[in-house]
């Protein structure tokens, strides 16, 4: 009786695991492949971490690295695009950067909440 509840338990964790591998590649915990850099780099030229932090665990945003455990690809594009103005955050629609890497921002803060990517500042792997 307790083997098929094991059973899916585990499947659901390796599906994760392999999803998250083709999101981001990371290693020790700080080093990370170069699109993932590029949305560490989008990060930082969008200066998000004046609202979110600059480990991305909140100020007068929320905490990314909480959200990103529930928020669905989607609502993080919509949310950056448009921008949340009832609740403070700015619209990112017409930044050229952000829009650019908006996939590469979303890997590199996935990473940040699943824990893979232990630092906020990460630095490019070696090839």
């Amino acid at each position: 009786m307790l083997r098929k509840p094991l059973l899916t338990s585990m499947l659901l964790t390796a599906a994760v695991v392999c999803a998250a591998a083709d999101l981001y590649k990371v290693v020790d915990g700080y080093k990370v492949d170069p699109e993932t850099l590029k949305g560490f780099r989008a990060w930082r030229a969008a200066a998000c971490d004046r609202c979110h932090g600059a480990n991305q665990e909140g100020l007068v945003g929320p905490s990314l690295v909480n959200s990103m455990k529930t928020l669905s690809k989607e609502e993080f594009i919509k949310t950056v695009r448009d921008g949340r103005l009832d609740k403070g955050m700015q619209s990112f629609g017409n930044s050229q950067m952000v829009m650019e890497n908006i996939n590469q921002l979303y890997a590199y803060l996935k990473g940040r909440s699943d824990g893979a990517i232990t630092r906020a500042k990460v630095e490019p792997m070696s090839q």
